[in-house]
């Protein structure tokens, strides 16, 4: 069987180096996100319902920090965390809400994406 040739083998190497540098960018991007989704809440001034239970934003916002620290594995961009770890307790399967002044109460899951769609509109026209 005949070597592969040094040019075959440098453009390998340079599609290798490109694929982990636009999963590394994927990484970046998600974990940005995600970081603004949970602050977000944090300054949100909303009450964050969590098994029928009102918590404070800041409170709520630690809450998803800490699940997403401990389920990071589980959520590999915003759209995941958002439906994996961010929308329902895991330990009873009951929805998150966001009650709002002057708002109807929703679910955080429609919440969030809310908000990343316009980060990501937002984010667009800044290019």
């Amino acid at each position: 069987m005949a070597r592969p040739s040094k040019v075959i083998k440098r453009q390998l190497a340079v599609c290798i180096a490109l694929c982990i540098m636009a999963a590394g960018a994927r990484a970046n991007t998600a974990s940005e996100e995600i970081g603004y989704l949970i602050e977000s809440i944090g300054q949100s001034g909303c009450a964050f319902v969590r098994n029928g239970k009102n918590h404070s934003a800041p409170d709520a916002a630690d809450h998803l920090r800490m699940k997403y620290r401990r389920g990071k594995a589980y959520a590999n961009s915003a759209e995941q965390f958002i439906s994996r770890l961010a929308s329902k307790s895991s330990m009873s399967g009951k929805p998150y809400y966001m009650k709002c002044d002057g708002e109807e109460t929703q679910k955080t899951g429609e919440w969030l994406t809310e908000r990343l769609e316009a980060f990501r509109k937002n984010r667009g026209n800044e290019s």
